[in-house]
């Protein structure tokens, strides 16, 4: 089976009611419900019911004997949400992780790869100065393409 790959990166808003439009290029791909949680950069990660299983089974892999295993299975698993989208593609992003996020009303969704992000769009436009050119440049040489 050929694996799910996101791509690209859509701005949005908030409706009336605080929910969101997951955009039409990501729905065939996620089904009928997905799983979003909280990023370690400020921005909410949505993951496929197949992708949040095989990503799961790696978390609960961490030592609960260890502290910091116990805060970050907390952490991940805490703030998660299995999410099922109206016909429209439309969904209530939990209060928590709307505030997590920083979201208000203006966001942006981002294919990356086996995950979606989805950023408040204040946050999604600070980030491009986080990397500067001849830094993506070195990564792209590491990596061949």
């Amino acid at each position: 089976m050929l694996e799910k790959v996101f791509l690209g990166t859509y701005p949005h808003q908030l409706d009336q009611k605080s929910r969101a439009i997951m955009p039409s290029k990501f729905r065939e791909g996620l089904g009928k419900a997905f799983v979003i949680t909280m990023s370690l950069d400020k921005c909410l990660l949505v993951y496929t019911l197949e992708e949040w299983a095989a990503v799961s089974e790696k978390v609960r892999r961490l030592p609960t004997a260890d502290k910091q295993g116990r805060a970050f299975l907390r952490y991940f698993f805490g703030g998660a949400a299995t999410i099922e989208p109206d016909q429209q593609g439309r969904f209530l992003i939990p209060q928590a992780l709307r505030e997590y996020a920083g979201i208000t009303r203006e966001l942006v969704s981002v294919g990356v790869s086996h995950r979606i992000e989805v950023w408040a769009k204040e946050e999604w436009e600070g980030l491009g100065a986080q990397f500067p050119d001849d830094e993506i440049q070195a990564k792209m040489a590491e990596l061949g393409i």
